[in-house]
């Protein structure tokens, strides 16, 4: 426990280098006040587990386990839900019961599974994590967070990468949140800050070279009419490439709609065709750019105080095939965010998986360091 707290403790600083180095740019949208505050409660209950010998792991060999079903694993997943107090009955036997799926639900909600009360192979895992891995990742997230500027206090958009969620906040006060899907471990979104100054409506979208170069030229030279078919035109060459675009419409890779805060990553919101992906868990299957489950919502909150812009309107915009830009009366805060820990509304800490490593990396290196 010792070597424990002292890594944890080295991680902290580390972390906090790290994030000086590579400091966001333009105004931070996130108010980090309350989120420390709140994981550093979470840090005092987690400590106080391992203090006590950490929990039971769970040696399961089904694929899953629900409600009715006896099974020796059973009661090892009580006493796992026992060590946070997920699970407050003193039911310690083998049978799965209602209020062992009540807490099953809890805990699914708090790393982000589907609520069925089922407990499979991938929450297993994740219950399975050491306690004094938890708290590395408790204290790395709090340091992500104290190295934030608090809000201005507008509008402010805060995606979180790790949670495949984009929040809508007034000042501290979150409006709604959506499902989005994330760049792919291969194409990482990147964490930045930026203003969203643009709306586009029936957006063409001009293919990155690096995609023209590795997925459409081999398609092109299998197939004559790729881009015609695809609804794509070349509209010039540059460095050996040609330039492609993609016209408007419902095909189109944006969808009917992106939002733009001009950044050195060309990274954007946007709409997207593939809508079945938000179904997934683990939504990371983009470029980089992130895309919206709810694109035409944002619109139009984005735009309600803006004359002329009705919902009506914005439809219209979204269908019509013809490229319009809409230019932001206010700039709206925009961040881009990679926390894996937090404690939400509700105070219930909750977990991500670390899904580009970033977590490993600054746990490696504080292992080299030590």
């Amino acid at each position: 426990m010792v070597t424990t707290i002292r890594i944890s403790r080295i991680l902290i600083a580390l972390t906090a280098l790290l994030i000086a180095l590579n400091a966001f740019a333009g105004t931070n949208t996130i108010n980090p006040t309350r989120g420390y505050d709140l994981l550093q409660q979470a840090l005092t209950k987690y400590e106080q587990i391992a203090a006590n010998g950490g929990w039971t792991k769970i040696t399961g060999t089904k694929k899953y386990y629900q409600q009715a079903e006896s099974a020796a694993a059973v009661t090892d997943i009580k006493n796992r839900l026992r060590a946070t107090g997920d699970y407050t009955s003193d039911d310690l036997s083998a049978l799965f019961t209602p209020e062992l799926t009540a807490a099953v639900k809890r805990v699914q909600k708090r790393f982000g599974f589907k609520e069925n009360g089922v407990v499979d192979a991938a929450l297993i895992k994740e219950l399975n994590i050491p306690v004094e891995q938890r708290i590395n990742q408790i204290l790395l997230n709090m340091e992500r967070l104290q190295a934030l500027p608090p809000s201005t206090g507008g509008t402010r958009l805060v995606a979180n990468i790790p949670e495949f969620k984009l929040h809508v906040y007034e000042g501290d006060k979150q409006v709604f949140d959506m499902n989005i899907v994330v760049g792919t471990a291969a194409n990482k979104t990147v964490t930045f800050n930026d203003e969203m100054k643009q709306i586009v409506f029936s957006p063409y979208w001009n293919v990155p070279s690096s995609i023209v170069k590795n997925e459409i030229l081999p398609k092109m030279r299998a197939n004559y009419d790729y881009l015609w078919r695809n609804n794509y035109e070349q509209v010039g060459t540059e460095n050996g490439l040609p330039k492609i675009r993609q016209l408007p419409g419902p095909d189109n890779a944006l969808g009917k709609v992106k939002f733009v805060f001009p950044n050195d990553h060309n990274i954007y919101f946007h709409d997207t065709p593939a809508k079945s992906l938000f179904n997934m868990r683990r939504r990371a299957y983009s470029h980089g750019c992130i895309r919206l489950a709810e694109p035409e919502k944002l619109a139009q909150y984005l735009l309600r105080d803006t004359p002329g812009w009705t919902p009506e309107r914005i439809d219209i915009a979204m269908n019509s095939g013809s490229e319009q830009t809409v230019n932001l009366s206010v700039p709206v805060e925009v961040a881009i965010t990679y926390f894996t820990a937090w404690v939400d509304n509700e105070g219930a800490v909750n977990f991500r998986e670390d899904i580009y490593g970033h977590d490993k990396v600054s746990a490696r290196r504080v292992a080299s360091a030590t």
